[in-house]
C-alpha cells in the first residue's frame, strides 16, 4: 500500500495498538502524543491521511485540523470519545472527512483510510475494481484493461502499475519503488526500476503516457 499516516493520540496504549495494526497492513505511521507534535510533523512531512484525537494536550485536534487545512488538502479523520452533536458538526465545518467515536474497529478504520485516499486521488473503486483514466484494474484476477482491452503484464509490472496508480500525482523515488515493489531485502540496482517502467509503458500503449519521469527524482502517474 505504501501510504504515510500521521496518527495523533494522547492515550499510549491506544496509540501503540492502532499504529502497530496499521503498520502491519503496510502503512507508514508517524505516531505523536499531542497537538504541538502533530503540527511539527505536518510541517516536516507530506501525509496521505491525518488521524486526530480531539482532546489532546497542548493543542486539541480541532486546532490542529484548522492548522492543517490552511496548508494542505489531505484527508482528515477524527477519532474521539466525544459524541456531542455540536462537536461533530464543528469537526465537519472545519474540514474533517470522517468522524469516528471510540471504541472503534481497526478494520473499519483501515477501510475508511483506503476509501478516503482513493477519493482524494480521483480513483473510482467499486466491487473491488479500480478505474482511473483509461485503466481498469481487477485486483482479484490481477488483470488490467486499457480502453476495455486486456493487456498482459509481468507480475512486477502489475505491482509497479498498482503502486503508481495508488500514489497518483505523487513522485516516488527509485529507492521507494524498489522498497515497495521488490522489498527491503532486494539487493539489485535502481536501474531495475527504469527497465520495468520502460516495459510497463510499452505494454500499456497510449495509456503509458500517464507514467511521467521526474528528472533525478523518480516516477509518478499523472492525469
Amino acid at each position: 500500500m505504501g501510504y504515510r499516516v500521521l496518527f495523533a493520540e494522547d492515550e499510549p496504549a491506544l496509540r501503540n495498538v492502532t499504529a502497530n495494526y496499521l503498520r502491519k497492513q503496510g502503512l507508514t505511521v508517524d505516531a505523536v502524543c499531542d497537538g504541538e507534535e502533530a503540527e511539527c510533523a505536518i510541517l516536516g512531512n507530506r501525509y496521505d491521511v491525518v488521524i486526530l484525537d480531539i482532546m489532546m494536550p497542548k493543542k486539541d485536534g480541532l486546532t490542529v485540523c484548522r492548522f492543517l487545512r490552511e496548508r494542505y488538502d489531505v484527508p482528515v479523520i477524527f477519532l474521539t470519545a466525544l459524541d456531542q452533536e455540536e462537536t461533530i458538526v464543528e469537526s465537519y465545518e472545519i474540514g474533517a472527512d470522517e468522524y469516528i467515536t471510540k471504541p472503534f474497529s481497526n478494520v473499519i478504520l483501515l477501510a475508511k483510510i483506503n476509501a478516503l485516499i482513493n477519493r482524494y486521488r480521483g480513483l473510482v473503486v467499486k466491487d473491488g475494481i479500480t478505474r482511473v483514466d483509461e485503466l481498469t484494474i481487477e485486483p482479484a484476477r490481477r488483470r488490467v484493461l486499457v480502453h476495455e482491452r486486456t493487456v498482459t503484464l509481468a507480475p512486477k509490472e502489475y505491482d509497479l502499475l498498482l503502486l503508481l496508480v495508488e500514489h497518483r500525482n505523487h513522485i516516488l523515488s527509485r529507492a521507494q519503488i524498489l522498497d515497495l515493489v521488490w522489498g527491503a531485502d532486494f539487493e539489485g540496482y535502481e536501474r531495475t526500476v527504469d527497465n520495468h517502467i520502460k516495459k510497463l509503458r510499452a505494454a500499456l500503449g497510449d495509456a503509458g503516457a500517464h507514467i511521467a519521469t521526474a528528472l533525478k527524482a523518480g516516477y509518478y502517474w499523472k492525469e
